[in-house]
């Protein structure tokens, strides 16, 4: 089980100090598999130095090794390519920030966190129908059940944030929330006992679901209170700035 092993050693080894770390991957979708590895998601910060001399800055530090037994894969971005990416639509991160399997935290991630309200959009659906197309597109070409369920989660994580303005990424949670295909919560069973097993599914039922999702995801863009564009980006500069400055 995740929460059995102890992450904080991997949060002090790194050569930059991290603002956060959090666990996303299939252990924050709700669909872990017995052998998964952990996906490490976080910030960390350079020093001003870094970003204003000749070298290159290291913006995105990216690590896998096994520890404990179980592979872990770590990725980092320097805070300001993490600001950038949540001002560009980007879910993926906003999943990251906002993810409830916290391994190191402080002032300045529960800061950014509440900032997080301020970078949603419509647009938004934009992100997570391209990821279910991807995710589409792999099932079909593999069989396999983790790009079915993928594909599930990210159109039903699209069309909850269009209706409620809420980044959730547990696809168990979902399914309690969104009209989904009753079958789901079998294939979240298999993917536990089997990392690349294949779905088993009647290809042609599944493909009806999904482009009804997707469907729904389009109505739900269309009728969205959320707005057009980003309305913290004020804000979110002043803080970059001052956590840089800070150090």
């Amino acid at each position: 089980m995740i929460e059995d092993l102890d992450l904080a050693p991997v949060v002090a080894e790194q050569p930059d100090p991290l603002l956060f770390a959090t666990v996303s991957g299939a252990h924050l979708y709700g669909f872990p598999s017995r052998d998964s590895d952990v996906d490490l998601r976080g910030v960390h910060l350079l020093p001003a130095a870094d970003l204003v001399g000749l070298r290159e800055p290291e913006e995105t530090r990216s690590r896998a090794w096994v520890r404990y037994g179980v592979e872990l894969d770590l990725v980092t971005h320097d805070l300001r390519k993490f600001v950038r990416l949540m001002l560009r639509r980007n879910g993926y991160v906003l999943e990251q920030l906002l993810s409830p399997l916290v391994v190191h935290t402080g002032d300045a991630h529960r800061e950014l966190a509440a900032l997080a309200p301020g970078v949603l959009t419509g647009h938004h659906a934009h992100h997570y129908r391209g990821f279910a197309v991807t995710q589409w597109r792999l099932f079909e070409k593999t069989g396999e059940l983790k790009p079915l369920l993928y594909t599930f989660r990210v159109l039903l994580t699209g069309i909850h944030l269009m209706r409620s303005g809420e980044v959730q990424a547990h696809l168990p949670t979902l399914l309690e929330q969104i009209d989904a295909p009753g079958y789901l919560p079998e294939l979240i069973a298999a993917k536990a006992e089997r990392e690349h097993g294949t779905a088993g599914v009647d290809h042609a039922r599944v493909e009806v679901d999904v482009e009804r999702l997707h469907a729904v995801l389009d109505e739900a863009q269309s009728a969205s209170a959320l707005p057009d564009a980003p309305t913290a980006y004020d804000a979110l500069q002043d803080f970059v700035i001052r956590l840089r400055l800070k150090g």
